[in-house]
């Protein structure tokens, strides 16, 4: 009896193109606690379209900012695959807790922004997979004050603000936005080999930045403060800021018809208009080095951050996408702070890990400039945060 029970299991298995004898594809997922109904649709998705292979999958609660920590407690007991923040990726790739894509990579660089696949790459590898390209800024702007030619611009958003007895938001003694203006003129901010920050904000370009974030702070309409001084005063004393998507539905329920949101602008170095850049952050996917079926882990990877599924986190949480084609769908571009993250996207840079000895000189600078303390040039102010910046 038993005998015969096993010949028509085996039968069963063989119909639905599973072999009996075929090894169970355990793998471990870990998530943020919001994504985990998501991410069991996704994996559901994942085995029907995968049904010649047995798959035992599980799930772990583990958001993005905590994975790095969870990972090096245990590696050995860590997901076979998981989300990460991207300044996590160079502490992983240093303790060798993720394994090089080389599955479809060429079709991977090709679906996601350049600036995503920067984010997961290190010493010109790919280590993780984009999964989101959420964490940026981009120009809010009052369409009753400013027109979407003025808001091309930093001189036309201050002109048309200036104009209307009202005042253009930027918190310039922040280091993340502050760094726009380098950023911009192609000036260079990142971490050695080393360690030691790299820095040349104060070349030639970098001081004609400067410059212009003095020129900036000097202007009449110039607002500076945290992010209650731009959502409270959009649409009555503030007509156009810079923030992120975080603020979006604060600034739509001030402006209403006239909310619009757009690129950050352009300003003037040398008589001539420069994109501003930006910083952007970026949440990835990682295989284990140490799972057992790296294959598998690379395809669910691949999967739970392919266009489909980037689609479908935007549907059901919002989040931005870094593929090409979601950020370009109808849906996304029909989410207008959304659709502004993606039209800076070009322009941004990940926020890399280790820099932490720059914020705060940056932020001395920007205050000075705030402040408009000029007892010392620009050229002598950024000198003197470079020199703290790149200090071993």
């Amino acid at each position: 009896m038993k005998k015969l029970v096993s010949v028509l299991l085996t039968l069963i298995l063989a119909t639905a193109g599973v072999s009996a004898l075929a090894e169970t594809v355990a793998l471990k997922v870990w998530g943020s606690q919001d994504d985990q109904a998501m991410l069991a649709e996704m994996v559901d998705a994942y085995k029907a379209a995968n049904p010649d292979k047995a798959f035992d999958i599980t799930f772990g609660v583990v958001g993005e900012p905590d994975a790095k920590a969870k990972y090096l407690e245990d590696p050995a007991a860590a997901a076979d695959v998981f989300a990460f923040a991207d300044d996590q990726l160079p502490a992983l790739v240093s303790a060798d807790a993720l394994y090089e894509v080389t599955r479809n990579k060429d079709a991977i660089v090709e679906a996601n922004i350049p600036s995503s696949i920067n984010a997961g790459s290190a010493g010109g590898e790919l280590y993780a997979y984009p999964m989101t390209a959420d964490n940026g800024y981009f120009l809010y702007y009052d369409k009753s004050v400013i027109s979407e030619e003025q808001a091309k611009s930093l001189d036309g958003i201050l002109e048309a603000a200036q104009a209307a007895g009202k005042k253009m938001f930027m918190d310039v003694s922040n280091g993340w936005y502050i760094a726009s203006f380098f950023l911009g003129v192609g000036a260079e901010l990142r971490v050695g080999e080393d360690g030691v920050i790299i820095c040349d904000f104060n070349s030639e370009a970098g001081v004609a930045a400067g410059e212009a974030i003095k020129a900036f702070t000097a202007h009449p309409a110039f607002l500076t403060g945290d992010d209650a001084i731009l959502t409270g005063g959009m649409g009555d004393t503030v007509a156009a800021g810079v923030s992120g998507a975080w603020n979006a539905d604060a600034i739509k329920g001030k402006l209403g018809d006239n909310y619009a949101a757009t690129k950050l602008p352009t300003f003037t170095v040398n008589g001539e208009q420069v994109q501003m850049g930006s910083f952007a952050g970026f949440k990835l996917v990682g295989v284990n080095t140490l799972t057992a079926f790296p294959e598998e882990a690379m395809d669910l990877a691949e999967w739970l951050t392919n266009e489909e599924n980037q689609l479908k986190r935007f549907e059901v949480r919002g989040l931005g996408p870094s593929n090409i084609n979601v950020a370009a769908s109808e849906a996304v571009q029909a989410n207008i702070a959304l659709a502004a993250l993606a039209e800076q996207a070009p322009f941004a840079s990940s926020q890399a890990a280790g820099l932490d000895k720059y914020w705060t000189p940056a932020e001395a600078f920007g205050t000075t400039m705030e402040a408009k303390d000029y007892t010392k040039d620009v050229k002598t102010l950024l000198d003197e945060m470079v020199a703290a910046i790149t200090a071993k």
